[in-house]
């Protein structure tokens, strides 16, 4: 289909007296609606001329409908129950804050957890596992392999632990150890 000469005066006619882009492209004949809508913009037709029966019978739009009178509760009804609209408590969270600096490769990481902070036990746990781990590299780890990081990502020494997880967690028993504490337990270790 093509936009002929005769074609498009036939859409700035319609268009003109207020047909709708499908009532057009029905008329015009292998054209979809779309189509019309977008030559209407090409040719730029989209301030539609409005005809003087059709402002009258509109209606203004900066008038708004009146409240309906509600009907008085019959005196034999039982008096219905109105939740109340819970209003906000807490005010929306401050936006976040701006991320911390990525540490470029081969520069020291930031401190770690002090070895105080985690109990011996758990500490004397994870070497030895370390020792046994699978040593395994990012593209080897499933859902069923520890994702402990052990070493410097920035060096060729860095590897994910690879032992069998703990179900529900990410780690292997003696990770999750190390991992999720108590709270009360870090803080009673501080002292």
């Amino acid at each position: 289909m093509s936009w002929t000469d005769e074609r498009v005066e036939t859409l700035k006619k319609m268009w003109g007296e207020g047909q709708s882009a499908s009532q057009i492209a029905k008329e015009l004949g292998g054209v979809t609606r779309n189509a019309v809508i977008g030559k209407v913009h090409r040719l730029g037709l989209s301030n539609r001329t409005t005809t003087s029966t059709a402002k009258s019978d509109a209606k203004p739009k900066a008038a708004k409908a009146e409240p309906k009178a509600k009907a008085a509760p019959k005196a034999d009804a039982a008096p219905k129950a109105v939740m109340p609209i819970a209003e906000p408590t807490t005010p929306p969270p401050p936006p976040s804050r701006a991320r911390r600096a990525i540490i470029p490769a081969g520069q020291p990481l930031p401190p770690q957890p002090s070895a105080n902070e985690i109990s011996p036990e758990a500490l004397a746990k994870v070497s030895e596992v370390e020792k046994k781990s699978k040593k395994i590299g990012l593209m080897e780890l499933t859902e069923r392999t520890c994702k402990w990081p052990v070493g410097d990502p920035a060096t060729e020494d860095f590897w994910f632990c690879g032992l069998p997880v703990k179900a529900g967690k990410p780690y292997c028993e003696a990770h999750v150890g190390v991992a999720f504490q108590p709270m009360s337990a870090r803080r009673d270790r501080r002292r």
